[in-house]
């Protein structure tokens, strides 16, 4: 088993039925879905869940797990899912696969956010292994790079997948990956990037997780809020 399996099934167990479970994105999360629908096979767990992707969503769908659609909740009651980035004060980057709406949504949501992850995404700050990923409305994109320069930031539009374009999100905003000086703290950035006009959303996760799984050669951590 590899850590980031035994990584998901440590946090399926924080799962008890009756729960409104919201589904992270990624390799780690699958693993995660993956023992949920073994659970409720196997020993009748009864749960319903919400999706943070499209992709997560068909794949819960295939292992015939009750899912309902992000419009329809107000409140859930865990979230599990990874991360790019974290740092030693719980803070997360996320968002590189450019979800990072439905996860800040889902994350802000939930009663307990549990995030799952491999030793190898622990850092001393945010942004050091990867650029902030920005959500900026299309027509507002210049506008909102100016004003992210304007604080330090360097870095340009996320190209699309054929390099022949810019990269859409699935409600159809660009994403500007952008890096910033290092010592910038993670709060201070997270509000200036809020207060950004223009921005939709971003990839720094500040004071949203309540608990983290970390796995390190077949060994589960705990880091509580």
């Amino acid at each position: 088993m590899n850590d980031k399996q035994l990584v998901a099934l440590q946090a399926a167990k924080y799962v008890k039925s009756g729960m409104l479970v919201g589904l992270g994105t990624g390799s780690t999360a699958n693993y995660f879905i993956a023992e949920l629908a073994r659970c409720q096979r196997e020993e009748g767990l009864k749960i319903t869940t919400v999706a943070s992707s499209t992709i997560s969503a068909q794949y819960a769908q295939s292992l015939q797990l009750a899912i309902v659609a992000l419009e329809h909740i107000s409140s859930i009651d865990l979230y599990v899912d990874g991360a790019d980035e974290i740092t030693s004060d719980m803070t997360l980057l996320k968002g590189r696969g450019s979800d990072l709406v439905k996860e800040k949504l889902l994350a802000k949501a939930a009663a307990q956010f549990i995030v799952v992850a491999d030793a190898s995404k622990l850092v001393s700050h945010i942004g050091q292994n990867f650029a902030i990923p920005i959500e900026v409305i299309p027509f507002a994109w210049q506008l909102a790079k100016k004003s992210l320069e304007a604080m330090g930031g360097t870095g340009n539009l996320r190209p699309n997948a054929a390099n022949d374009g810019f990269w859409i999100t699935s409600h159809g905003s660009y994403v500007l990956d952008m890096k910033f000086d290092a010592s910038l703290a993670a709060s201070t950035l997270n509000t200036l990037i809020n207060n950004t006009p223009g921005v939709v959303e971003h990839g720094i996760f500040y004071g949203l997780s309540d608990a983290i799984l970390i796995a390190d050669n077949g060994t589960v951590s705990e880091r509580c809020a």
